[in-house]
């Protein structure tokens, strides 16, 4: 009996999802559309997001804080050639950077922020070169003088000096740590095998971390266990992706202008105190010049170095390139001929910006 009640129940309910099927097929379809939703601001949103009450938020640290007997471990896979990389449930972003002020003081430490849209890789290769060279001009022998500006070099040229030999006096390394090696900025193909190779040189040890479920889909065989050398870490925070989700476009929003004024102060808290002030002297200029296509960049360097806020050429240029990186900065070409820089935000969101940075 028991079995044919069952029986029954089973055909019930699957002559009613079919019933169900053809009744729907019978009905009107809906007229409505996508884009007639009525969705709000994107900074309003972003503003009512920042309102929400973290939670655990002891528990996370205290999460966060338990990874610290990890980091001798972490930095002797890197001493042996092994690259580290991280994985887990939440942001890993102050892990890393606590790793890498507190147990890499030893190494130059070159750092990447795979979350955002664009990243100019030559530029790194070019900051790890420059890094290597310094460490290499400190070394009694095997100096090579009347080296060539190594942002003229190709880069393929840029990665064979990083997989140089080492002197015998002491190994000439630099760290490049990457949060989010699987970003949107580093995703394709070509970026990553370029990595690789960056990853496998001599002169280079990584740390990075991963997000996106499919990111080891992103590297072959070969590129995991003799290029990259993962050692494979599970360090979940559980911490809120707070600064990668900035650089992110919310669903719910409606479009606007991607770079507001709470955003790039965001970022620009994150720089160094040098960078802030070199971005308040574009921002000035811009200000003071609504007219004008843009400040050129040699204006740009002799206004900075009166202020004592760069040394030379290539300091600017490194901040210049986190701007850049960043989407606080555009170029764009003046009427003769100079590539001027500008800021791509409105006037008022511009003083904004800079009443911001002066507090």
């Amino acid at each position: 009996m028991e079995e044919i009640d069952i029986d029954e129940e089973e055909f019930g309910f699957s002559r009613n999802y079919f019933l169900a099927k053809e009744s729907g097929k019978s009905g009107k379809k809906s007229a409505r559309k996508l884009s007639e939703i009525d969705l709000v601001d994107e900074q309003d949103l972003r503003a009512e997001v920042s309102n929400i009450e973290p939670k655990h938020e002891e528990e996370i640290a205290s999460l966060i804080n338990s990874y610290k007997s990890l980091y001798n471990d972490w930095v002797f896979q890197l001493r042996y050639g092994f690259g580290v990389l991280m994985y887990g449930f939440g942001s890993k972003k102050t892990l890393i950077e606590d790793f890498a002020s507190t147990a890499l003081t030893e190494y130059n430490v070159i750092v990447v922020n795979g979350y955002l849209q664009s990243v100019n890789l030559k530029q790194v290769a070019i900051a790890m070169a420059e890094v290597v060279w310094d460490q290499l001009k400190m070394q009694p022998r095997g100096l090579h003088k009347g080296q060539q500006p190594f942002n003229t070099r190709s880069m393929d040229d840029l990665i064979a000096f990083l997989d140089g030999p080492h002197t015998e006096e002491n190994e000439c390394l630099v760290c490049l740590v990457i949060h989010n090696i699987d970003g949107p900025g580093l995703r394709d193909s070509d970026t990553q095998h370029l990595l690789a190779r960056i990853a496998a040189c001599s002169h280079v040890r990584i740390v990075a971390s991963i997000d996106h479920v499919n990111a080891p889909l992103l590297w072959d065989k070969k590129m995991v266990h003799v290029q990259f050398n993962w050692w494979w870490h599970h360090v979940p925070t559980f911490a809120p992706y707070k600064i990668e989700g900035i650089f992110h476009p919310l669903i719910l929003a409606h479009g606007g202008t991607s770079q507001t004024v709470k955003t790039a102060s965001i970022v620009l808290q994150s720089l160094t105190p040098n960078a802030q002030s070199v971005f308040k002297v574009l921002a000035q200029h811009q200000l003071s010049h609504p007219d004008e296509e843009g400040m050129p960049i040699d204006t740009l360097f002799t206004s900075c170095r009166e202020r004592f806020l760069v040394s030379s050429q290539v300091t600017l240029n490194s901040h210049l390139t986190e701007f850049k990186d960043h989407e606080l900065v555009k170029i764009r070409r003046h009427s003769d001929g100079q590539d001027c820089l500008y800021i791509p935000l409105s006037k008022d969101a511009l003083e904004k910006l800079v009443a911001e940075i002066n507090q």
